[in-house]
């Protein structure tokens, strides 16, 4: 991480780019296929139960999701509220950090949806010219 001078001394620079950067894990943190989904529920839908995350995110396993969950509350983009019942009920939800990662992942999301054929077009021509068999 690199310094960048300012009238009050050097401040640290963030980039991704640079090995040990602190933004470059969050950049692996948040690009990561389960936070995305995860991110992109509680955006959609506001707090959610636990359950109702995983059953909304088919194919996520209880260990991953609870590792994703506490991955982004560590971050502090996720939220995590237990309300004394019995059982006891757990909530989580966007912080107002988390949703300012709103806009940009619902724009990755429709790139995707909207490149996916191109993009599966372009898997089988590689597939077909390097001899790669799916």
């Amino acid at each position: 991480m690199a310094a960048v001078e300012s009238g009050a001394g050097p401040v640290p620079s963030f980039d991704p780019y640079e090995r040990g950067c602190p933004s470059r894990d969050l950049l692996d943190q948040i690009g990561s296929k389960w936070a995305v989904l995860v991110l992109g529920e509680l955006g959609r839908n506001g707090a959610c139960r636990f359950s109702r995350l995983r059953q909304a995110l088919a194919g996520v396993s209880e260990k991953m999701l609870t590792q994703t969950l506490r991955t982004l509350e560590r971050d502090g983009l996720v939220s995590r509220t237990v309300y004394p019942r019995v059982p006891p009920h757990v909530e989580y939800e966007l912080t107002a950090l988390g949703g300012t990662l709103r806009e940009p992942l619902k724009a990755l999301t429709q790139w995707s949806v909207r490149h996916i054929e191109e993009v599966i077009t372009a898997r089988e021509e590689y597939d077909e010219r390097t001899g790669r068999a799916r």
